[in-house]
């Protein structure tokens, strides 16, 4: 308690993404864009794979779980950063700091398990299809959505303590446009090293571990599919690619950040827009541009509300 009697600091200010206000003003047109889009494409997948009864299985379950995290994960940054690209001076009270390092790391790990788990339904399913219904029924599913949920808990709860456990009594500037672990420790007044170490070790295992299983598993369908059809061989390359691009797409950032001792690099802000602005945007693109069960049943639910 000690430490935290300390903390004098009572708000961060953010020196966001340039330090040049007409770039700011012209990145806020594409990124308010970005974000809406975002919003509603992961919503209408959502609302697709809810009330079209053909897409009520575990892969299209795990999907619509993707998108809700997706639409959380992407409010928890980018509409504090679309505020300060309009505001010359950018601040945040510590406590909404703390509480936003929070939301970011349980969305992100939380997502972070949930593309290991759809790995794996996708592995059961093309590897051993006769044992499917049974390994993936839908409470083995909601189990499984459960343990995500706790495990991003638990994951989010240590990054949190071991920030808020350090003396915050002077600097408060943060050269990003969001909180987050990395560049709020920075900030304490006191020697971060061994609590980097700890940082890096819990985020960075966790990324790493989740990103070998997945290349493991997609690893694993590929070489069984040589047993496949060619039909099955084309489905499941087609399902297992838009899977692929995703886990690249979010896990190279999560990695690149999150895996490094704390040392900065002038990319560090393209890489978090990336991750925290466009990847939210191309999850539910990749799923519905490359997936013809989804667009059929956006077709058939349009068709059904005109007719009605």
């Amino acid at each position: 308690m000690g430490a935290l009697n300390q903390t004098r600091v009572t708000e961060f200010v953010f020196l966001g993404l340039t330090d040049n206000w007409v770039l700011e003003i012209l990145f806020f047109i594409p990124f308010t864009i970005t974000y809406v889009l975002t919003l509603l494409g992961n919503a209408i997948i959502v609302a697709t794979i809810v009330f079209s009864p053909r897409l009520h299985t575990p892969m299209y379950f795990f999907l619509s779980n993707l998108s809700f995290i997706d639409i959380c994960h992407s409010s928890v940054t980018v509409p504090k950063m679309l505020e300060g690209l309009l505001l010359e001076r950018k601040t945040i009270s510590f406590d909404n700091c703390i509480a936003q390092l929070f939301f970011l790391h349980l969305f992100a790990c939380a997502e972070i398990f949930l593309l290991t788990i759809m790995a794996y339904d996708r592995y059961v399913a093309i590897c051993i299809p006769l044992h499917y219904p049974t390994v993936m029924n839908m409470k083995v599913c909601v189990q499984l959505v459960v343990a995500l949920w706790v495990g991003g808990t638990i994951h989010s709860l240590v990054q949190t303590f071991l920030t808020i456990r350090l003396p915050y009594c002077g600097p408060n500037v943060i050269d990003s446009y969001f909180c987050d672990v990395p560049p709020v420790i920075k900030l304490a007044c006191t020697d971060t090293y061994l609590t980097g170490i700890l940082i890096v070790s819990n985020s960075g295992t966790i990324s790493l571990t989740c990103f070998l299983a997945l290349v493991t598993s997609y690893t694993v369908i590929l070489f069984s599919l040589r047993k496949q059809s060619a039909e099955g061989r084309r489905k499941a390359l087609s399902t297992c690619s838009s899977h692929f691009m995703v886990v690249a797409l979010f896990f190279g950032p999560c990695i690149f950040i999150y895996t490094r001792p704390d040392t900065s690099f002038s990319i560090d802000k393209v890489v978090s827009v990336f991750y925290t602005v466009v990847t939210p945007l191309l999850n539910p693109l990749i799923y519905t541009l490359r997936n013809e069960e989804v667009k059929n049943a956006m077709k058939h639910l349009r068709q059904r509300r005109i007719c009605s």
